[in-house]
């Protein structure tokens, strides 16, 4: 999940929008009641959030140290202002990257991508036994071969090679993959989405990749 901030609902709405077509959710924030959610979001809500935008804002309203004592997500600046001044006063109050507007949604997650890689949070693939899975948005490939998906259900595969030895609850994966807000899809919609994603996977491997216990979760498994 992607968290925008910025002071006008519009901006927030609109990048909602963006972000959504390209099968990832996002929560949109006022200034004031971020400062408020960041400090008190429950740990396993934080770990969903992928990383954070800092759009327009009061000076001093956000602070990405604030951020960073709860989250090692990347924290980037929107910035409508081309001046090096505003550049390197962003820079100086501890943003990981600033991106000049307009720039398309796909840079941002591009670059949000590379700066989770330096900080080997990501990489750029995950190899589990016959399966090589991409972490940018591209399809997975089974012994070297692209196995076309829905955007939800590669949006999963990625979320689980990224927590690959470790069980994720039907709950993160919603939250990482519909956002923590989304109040209008169902979180059983998980469990069809991972239904057709293994029949797809069982298909072409001849296994069931995916591990599954009742009340723990999901995980990869080769």
């Amino acid at each position: 999940m992607i968290v925008i901030v910025d002071e006008r609902e519009l901006v927030t709405e609109g990048y909602n929008s963006l972000f959504d077509r390209e099968g990832v959710a996002c929560a949109g924030f006022a200034p004031g009641e971020f400062g408020e959610w960041v400090t008190s979001a429950a740990d396993t809500d934080l770990k969903s959030v992928r990383a954070f935008l800092i759009g327009d804002c009061r000076e001093g309203a956000i602070s990405p140290r604030q951020i960073r004592d709860r989250t090692g997500a990347p924290v980037i600046a929107l910035s409508e202002q081309h001046s090096l001044e505003n550049t390197l006063r962003l820079f100086e109050s501890g943003v990981d990257d600033v991106i000049r507007k307009p720039v398309h949604i796909r840079e941002i997650l591009a670059r949000i991508t590379a700066i989770r890689r330096r900080a080997h949070e990501d990489v750029s693939y995950t190899e589990i036994g016959a399966m090589r899975i991409f972490m940018d948005g591209r399809d997975p490939e089974i012994d070297g071969q692209p196995l076309p998906l829905p955007r939800r259900e590669r949006r999963i595969l990625e979320y689980l090679a990224s927590n690959r030895g470790r069980r994720v609850t039907k709950t993160q994966v919603f939250n990482a993959i519909y956002g923590i807000f989304d109040e209008e899809v169902e979180e059983n919609v998980v469990e069809s989405h991972i239904s057709k994603l293994r029949k797809k996977l069982r298909e072409k491997l001849g296994q069931d990749p995916i591990d599954s216990k009742r009340f723990l979760g999901y995980r990869l498994v080769f």
